[in-house]
């Protein structure tokens, strides 16, 4: 009896479903329905068409697509992507339509109309670990499109995926052109949940610094944060916050295109020019939707006058949008945070140092908020800057400052502005120093109470988790610090540590790209961040770029050889490494200088998961007895 000829070909297969759709059937069926023939009758299904491509099977809410060629497969892709990115525009984020996407180029079984083989398998796999609204694809459809599109790839290493026997190699397409796709998946979760339509919506893009002296970024980002405090305060407006507007920082896109990114009606722009005792400030407004200009103003003024102007630009912007200013917002926007000039221009050098977290650069904030102190013994915000410095000092390199001097520090804090949420993180993070770890933790609920978008809140509080064994809210907070700052490098590389603690080895590598990702870029900005490039290396030597981890390596202990942070940083990237002796060897010397909070994570940390067995290291642990 001889058998039916099987006729198999190459070709290019999508596969798409929507991202939440039995959610979104639960809610209204009928509407749920409904809005999906329309998109399909309306964009999908003539994006297919157009692009050369033949829907084959229908399950739901999930497509597969033929294509016969790997390039027409992506730039439908990214067609689509794009074109329901502008569909959802304007609708809240429980009610958008979002597809995965996956895509593969192999070999398959034809069977009448339909198709089957592991070239179609691989593509639905693909699409199950393509983030919502993204697209995953193969190594061969990557190498495929190259550079024929335009489109960036993010490479996510080999993954394990069901009923496929070998690892696939796998890559996010960044169809949003000129940002990270998975980062601005992570910047905008935060930011898509929060948009109100029944509110006029603005985004304070970073002002420009357009002085002489470069080093002067730290007085425009400074105004740009007063601003973004002074419109929060108005009730009728939705403002993005500080963290998600800075990750634009430098973008020279069209407005239209950042407002449709950010989801936001309106932006602010400017510029700050800061010479002697003058200012020059020049500020407007911009509708997403048209590019067009709403309001446009220029400021010159004595530097004694920069809060006036800071009122005026943030009271311009609730007149253009017709917004109802309350008395008590009025004056929420008309009380300047210092009396003192140079005390809010030493508070802001404060927070410019901190940005680097080495023991050089928290002395250094410590002194600017001293001196913004002594300016003004009744700024609050300084207060707040010279408690968080100081549980740093004390809880990663050992210094001698009293944690009673930090809760001090943070009460008084609070007494001049109960409401200040880094205030009431400070103090959890001192009272956990003093191993009073209910108050701490009420502190830090107390603090996520008055702000949940606060940045310090959720990273301190996940920190605290980890140290207390508490791995999985670790990773809820550590993914919202993420969220809230889309720069912060430091949290996907602690996700890392915490995602292999609780066996999610997919997840860890995941978020060890992200952080490889944000690393390299904050790199760029500030070369000289030895702890970033030591916080590089661990993930380098946890995905096995042994070179690169290597090179990252001695770049770190080149620019800061003597900081104790790095040290602890190098053992642990020794030790993935596999070089124990060298590991512990800076073990040794760590241990000795090591804070308290510090010592509790070297006891949980996975990065020396190889090395416990060693005689050298079981003696480490015991002095920790």
């Amino acid at each position: 009896m001889s058998e039916e000829h099987v006729e198999r070909r190459l070709a290019a297969i999508l596969a798409a479903d929507v991202v939440g759709y039995s959610r979104l059937m639960e809610a209204d069926e009928e509407h749920t329905l409904n809005l999906l023939r329309q998109h399909r009758r309306e964009f999908f299904d003539p994006t297919v068409t157009k692009h050369g491509g033949r829907i084959f099977k229908v399950m739901g809410d999930g497509f597969l697509v033929e294509f016969g060629s790997v390039i027409n497969a992506a730039r439908c892709a990214v067609e689509i992507q794009r074109g329901m990115s502008e569909r959802n525009v304007g609708i809240p984020e429980a009610r958008h339509f979002k597809f995965r996407i996956g895509i593969n180029l192999g070999d398959i079984i034809v069977d009448g109309d339909d198709f089957h083989g592991d070239g179609v398998n691989l593509a639905v796999r693909l699409q199950g670990l393509a983030i919502p609204g993204g697209i995953a694809c193969s190594e061969v459809v990557r190498h495929e499109v190259g550079n024929k599109l335009g489109v960036d790839f993010a490479d996510q290493g080999a993954r394990t995926v069901k009923n496929i026997a070998q690892p696939v190699h796998v890559y996010f397409a960044n169809w949003d052109q000129g940002v990270s796709q998975v980062e601005t998946h992570i910047a905008a979760r935060s930011v898509q949940t929060l948009v109100r339509s029944d509110k006029p919506s603005v985004a304070i893009l970073p002002f420009a610094n357009l002085s002489n002296d470069p080093d002067q970024q730290y007085f425009s980002d400074g105004i740009t944060e007063d601003i973004i405090t002074d419109l929060s305060n108005v009730s009728g407006l939705f403002v993005l916050s500080r963290n998600t507007v800075f990750a634009f920082k430098g973008r020279t896109d069209k407005m239209e295109r950042i407002a449709r990114e950010l989801g936001v009606g309106y932006i602010v722009e400017g510029s700050v020019r800061k010479a002697g005792n003058r200012v020059r400030i020049n500020a407007e407004l911009i509708e997403g939707a048209t590019d067009g200009h709403v309001w446009a103003a220029r400021f010159d003024r004595d530097l004694t006058d920069i809060f006036a102007v800071q009122d005026e630009i943030a009271k311009a912007v609730v007149a253009q949008l017709r917004v109802r200013l309350l008395p008590e917002e009025k004056k929420a926007i008309e009380l300047a945070p210092t009396d003192s000039v140079e005390a809010y221009t030493h508070y802001l050098r404060g927070r410019d140092y901190s940005h680097i977290a080495t023991r050089a650069n928290h002395l250094m904030a410590r002194q600017s908020y001293i001196r913004a102190i002594e300016l003004d013994p009744g700024y609050a915000r300084a207060y707040a800057g010279l408690a968080v410095c100081d549980v740093r000092l004390q809880s990663i390199y050992g210094s001698s400052i009293q944690v009673d001097d930090i809760l001090a520090t943070a009460d008084k804090t609070l007494a001049l502005d109960p409401n200040l949420a880094e205030a009431h993180s400070a103090r959890g993070f001192a009272l956990s120093l003093a191993d009073r770890r209910s108050e701490a933790a009420a502190a830090f609920e107390q603090a996520l109470t008055l702000d949940p978008n606060c940045h310090e809140a959720n990273r301190y509080y996940a920190e605290f988790c980890v140290t207390g064994g508490q791995f999985e809210l670790a990773a809820t907070y550590f993914l919202r610090a993420m969220e809230i700052k889309p720069t912060d490098y430091g949290a996907p590389v602690m996700l890392v540590n915490v995602f292999r603690t609780l066996g999610q080895q997919n997840d860890a590598e995941l978020y060890a790209r992200i952080a490889l990702e944000r690393a390299e870029e904050e790199l760029r900005l500030h070369p000289e961040n030895a702890n970033c490039a030591c916080l590089g290396a661990i993930v380098l030597a946890f995905l096995g770029e042994r070179e690169k981890a290597a090179k990252w390596l001695g770049r770190s202990l080149e620019i800061d050889p003597g900081d104790i942070n790095v040290q602890y940083n190098a053992a642990c990237t020794y030790a993935l490494l596999g070089e124990f002796e060298r590991s512990i060897d800076l073990l040794e010397v760590w241990l000795p200088q090591a804070g308290a909070e510090m010592r509790l994570w070297f006891k949980n940390d996975s990065d020396f998961a190889s090395v416990r067995s060693h005689p050298r290291y079981q003696k480490l642990l015991q002095l920790l007895q």
